[in-house]
């Protein structure tokens, strides 16, 4: 058996997803099961360095599992250190992302999580430079695995919300909306002040940008932001005054004439079937995926309801809607994306998830922003 050892830097693992999904449920499960199998005779097993400026917070987690090191170790050299892992959502580190993710000259592979700069400026420069160093590269765009959407691409609703029969004759997509996040009692200080990363209008350009490469590139954008709640409190139980938007409203054009939806918000109450879900309408049904479930709609299968405001309606809309049946088990998002980088790094395999598409997030981003403030539609120039 062939084993590819592969060091991995990770920065910014002492946040709840840092630690969480990116180290605990991606890499050290990876390693877990014995690392990702190529083929019968080959695998890939990570080996992590962590990095940060709370150095108790990670001597806490590299205790946890003897693969995590704070330093370069013998199993860990610096000609293995191949991947570096840019998460920290927190000033300076995302401020600072475009020269910490810079390729080095050893050659070593960077993946970021989104935004990976706070302009397009710098998120082309920095493309441009792993371009021309010829490493790999990568973005974190760990919800296009979700199992909602991953059954609903393999299974009876793939006609609905798949990009390509979307292209057939028989079966148009006419749009779809989004809805995420719920209220929260005390958002975080940090982001709820006006960075590259807190901000609800960069979240909600970023998840369009999850959705659109299943629709069609984004032509125009129509947006509006808000601070809804502009005071808010933070875990020591202080007031402090929002500077980041805590909500946004955007309506894109895509190409083929798709219009798409999208509210992303600190300041709603959940009131339907998931978390976060999208609703795709087609001219042969509906779909509406959550994050572990999806339901369609099929065309046959729709009611006909007759609106009289003045008796109850005979219908339960929820009824019209069948759950797709779950035909496999899905793993973790975050680590299905990690095996595939990993393969990427290792035998070359296609990921087409680069740093171009965290400058798309990040063009998308602005273009929403002058809508906001033109008050007007702004058109998405192609990248």
């Amino acid at each position: 058996m062939t084993t590819h050892t592969v060091g991995i830097v990770m920065n910014g693992v002492t946040g709840r997803m840092g630690l969480n999904q990116h180290l605990r449920r991606s890499i050290q499960a990876i390693v877990q099961q014995g690392g990702v199998r190529v083929s019968e005779s080959e695998t890939i097993v990570p080996r992590v360095l962590l990095v940060g400026r709370n150095s108790s917070k990670l001597e806490a987690i590299s205790a946890e599992w003897r693969r995590v090191a704070l330093d370069h170790r013998p199993g860990c050299r610096a000609g293995q250190l191949r991947v570096l892992h840019l998460l920290s959502t927190r000033r300076p580190p995302t401020g600072a992302r475009p020269p910490s993710a810079r390729p080095s000259p050893r050659g070593s592979t960077s993946i970021a999580k989104k935004p990976v700069t706070d302009s397009l400026k710098s998120a082309l420069d920095l493309w441009k430079l792993a371009e021309k160093a010829g490493v790999k590269h990568g973005v974190v765009e760990d919800k296009l695995w979700l199992p909602g959407l991953a059954e609903a691409g393999n299974s009876e609703a793939g006609g609905i919300l798949r990009a390509h029969p979307f292209r057939s004759r028989r079966i148009r997509v006419l749009g779809f909306r989004r809805r995420h996040r719920g209220a929260t009692s005390a958002r975080r200080g940090i982001t709820a002040r006006k960075t590259a990363a807190a901000s609800s209008w960069t979240c909600c350009a970023i998840g369009a940008m999850y959705w659109t490469t299943c629709f069609g590139a984004v032509k125009a954008v129509s947006c509006l932001g808000a601070t809804h709640i502009p005071r808010r409190w933070n875990e020591a139980g202080q007031p402090y005054d929002c500077t980041a938007e805590d909500a946004a409203y955007a309506t894109f054009e895509l190409e083929g004439g798709v219009v798409a939806h999208f509210n992303s918000s600190w300041c709603v109450r959940v009131r339907r079937d998931d978390l976060l879900t999208i609703q795709v309408e087609g001219t042969k049904g509906s779909a509406l995926a959550g994050l572990r479930h999806c339901w369609i709609q099929p065309y046959g299968e729709t009611p006909r309801p007759v609106w009289n405001p003045d008796i109850e309606s005979p219908l339960n809309y929820f009824d019209g809607w069948r759950e797709v049946e779950e035909r496999t088990t899905f793993d973790n998002a975050f680590k299905r994306q990690w095996e595939l980088f990993l393969r990427h790094v290792v035998k070359g395999d296609p990921f087409r998830w680069g740093l171009l598409e965290g400058a798309k997030g990040v063009q998308l981003a602005e273009k929403g922003l002058e809508s906001w403030r033109q008050r007007a539609w702004v058109e998405v120039p192609e990248l």
